[in-house]
């Protein structure tokens, strides 16, 4: 790090320590712990912890002591605006924390005004936090980063019609005034080059997610255990019931387990904070498998690193009609160094990143008869010690400090434009 750091960037994030149960945080505290090294310095304009369903305070220390952090006002309009449990959607458009604008405007306008930073940068999947840096990007003239990560809207998303148009012009809005707009799939580019030809190529950037390996480090590998003992697989994160169904993979394991082949001896299948708790427990109940895959709940960051390091192997789900997006829990599994099983399309972006770290046991997410086969030929190559793990080149491409790099790279590029 240079001796006098003269650039700053305003961040806007919603996740940000202390919140829980979201791997976005991840990204905003990887980029304002390494942007630093590059002689910048971050400035995070976040939502007051109340805001917040879920808190864990593990990580408030992994915040940089260079970071200036400040958190302005902001409700959760499901849980503060209700009145019966009921609330109207116009104080949630374009989301449940609309409120976070009318505090985070006037509080950015003043963390500009003191602290002069040279570029401003908004980060999703919260559709406020866009809000938030357009209307800061009109009102001081700052050029704009957009990280976007993943595609705001599709042709169904989100569902309902009115929050689909609010968002769709947040996104419009955001494309228009934005200098880079910065996603972490190259799918997610190309749809967005085509969804807005008016824009040069120079818009759009591709930063793709990554594990932070300090934090790494600090983990123990755990001893290991001799065999006979049942595999244990992992699968670490939320499963969204449409764009991560388990359906298939549910009705694969009932059948491998009523032709003989899988009993709870010899594999345990564990989904950690996997959200819809109660609907994949009935899932589990009407096939049967409850004492084969577990629901477990949220633990530390640094736990369930830990829990992945101590895995037999990894699972990931990822449907095709995400193909254009890459989960951020994939480049801690390639960190971790264990086995993966990728239940995903092998034409999509997920897939992709995988071949290209050597790793080719890969099911369609929709197929109960393929990931039958697959997930048994995955046992039988564990129990043999023969399935290869990720390329050395590629795990070390994918960590978060290089991530950093590449982002101040683009914001050098944006404030010399």
């Amino acid at each position: 790090m240079g001796a006098v750091m003269v650039k700053r960037v305003l961040m806007i994030a919603y996740h940000f320590p202390p919140v829980s149960g979201s791997s976005g945080v991840q990204r905003t505290l990887s980029f304002s712990r390494h942007l630093p090294e590059h002689d910048w310095q971050p400035i995070v304009l976040s939502v007051h912890p109340r805001a917040y369903e879920r808190r864990r305070d593990d990580q408030l220390a992994d915040i940089a002591s260079a970071t200036i952090v400040h958190r302005a006002f902001g409700l959760d309009t499901a849980r503060h605006l209700a009145l019966g449990g009921r609330y109207s959607q116009l104080l949630a458009l374009p989301d449940r924390w609309v409120s976070w604008w009318l505090g985070a405007v006037p509080a950015g306008l003043k963390l500009i005004r003191r602290y002069r930073p040279q570029v401003l940068w908004s980060t999703y999947p919260i559709a406020t936090a866009h809000l938030i840096g357009f209307t800061l990007q009109r009102l001081s003239g700052l050029p704009w980063v957009a990280d976007f990560r993943d595609s705001m809207t599709e042709e169904d998303y989100p569902p309902n019609p009115r929050v689909r148009q609010t968002y769709r012009a947040i996104e419009a809005a955001a494309v228009r005034r934005c200098a880079h707009a910065v996603f972490t799939a190259p799918g997610a580019v190309r749809m967005y080059a085509q969804r807005y030809p008016e824009r040069s190529e120079k818009t759009w950037a591709l930063i793709e997610n990554g594990y932070e390996e300090s934090i790494f480090d600090e983990v123990s590998s755990p001893p290991s255990v001799d065999f006979p003992r049942p595999l244990r697989l992992v699968h670490s994160g939320v499963v969204y019931p449409n764009e991560r169904d388990p359906r298939a993979f549910f009705d694969a394991l009932a059948n491998l387990r009523r032709a003989g082949e899988l009993t709870a001896h010899s594999v345990q299948i564990v989904f950690r904070a996997s959200g819809s708790e109660e609907y994949f427990g009935q899932l589990l109940r009407e096939r049967g498998l409850e004492d084969i895959v577990r629901i477990e709940p949220h633990i530390s960051y640094r736990e369930a690193l830990a829990e992945m390091l101590a895995a037999d192997g990894l699972l990931v789900l990822q449907a095709s009609n995400c193909n254009h997006q890459i989960p951020a829990k994939l480049y801690e599994y390639l960190h971790a160094r264990r086995p993966i099983l990728a239940l995903t399309d092998p034409a999509g972006d997920t897939a992709g990143v995988l071949r290209r770290a050597g790793i080719e046991t890969i099911a369609p997410l929709d197929s109960a008869t393929v990931i039958a086969a697959a997930f048994q030929d995955f046992v039988k190559r564990l129990q043999a010690g023969t399935v290869p793990g990720a390329s050395e080149a590629e795990i070390a491409r994918s960590s978060r400090r290089s991530r950093g790099a590449s982002l101040a790279a683009l914001l050098e590029e944006t404030i010399g434009r």
